[in-house]
């Protein structure tokens, strides 16, 4: 691939994202809940129940806002406080069919989309955009971890150490 496509691609994604960013914060507004509630959500559908401190490191929250954020979705219907089967001392946090029901419709036309999207590429081409998907996702996992664990100087900014320096070649793409 030349270094002019490498460029498209990394200045196409902030826009994917921040539209996504935008997306997502809009479906959580039309739900009466807030944006790490939707992630919240997410994340159960994803990975199932889970312990209010589970939620809380998936989600990158307090455990005082956590259990805020549990309130907001319970009263919302989207979540339910259950024991846990193997330890009764332990509540799990699980969706409700509603709650999960309330945002597959609000994605419905979107994956619709990208289904159809997804039709016009070859086996091997969506192997390639499902290798990128998953390398963005897993440097982007990296550099959240790195960043959470780094204490932040609101000052100055971010540091721009050599291994993070990208001269002008424009390819940062958090610009």
């Amino acid at each position: 691939m030349s270094d002019t496509a490498i460029r498209r691609v990394l200045a196409a994604l902030p826009d994917w994202g921040n539209t996504t960013s935008q997306l997502n914060a809009e479906i959580a507004k039309r739900m009466g809940v807030t944006l790490s509630d939707l992630d919240c959500l997410h994340t159960l559908n994803k990975h199932g129940p889970a312990t209010a401190a589970d939620l809380a490191k998936r989600v990158g929250l307090t455990s005082g806002s956590v259990s805020r954020m549990i309130d907001r979705l319970d009263a919302a219907g989207c979540i339910e406080r259950v024991r846990d089967p193997g330890d009764r001392r332990r509540v799990l946090i699980e969706p409700t069919a509603k709650g999960l029901e309330r945002v597959r419709a609000y994605y419905a036309k979107l994956a619709a989309h990208t289904r159809d999207d997804l039709a016009d590429f070859t086996d091997a081409e969506l192997t390639a955009v499902l290798r990128f998907i998953q390398r963005v996702h897993d440097n982007s996992a990296a550099e959240l971890a790195r960043l959470r664990a780094t204490p932040a100087d609101r000052d100055r900014g971010p540091r721009h150490d050599a291994e993070h320096r990208t001269g002008d070649r424009g390819d940062d793409i958090g610009r």
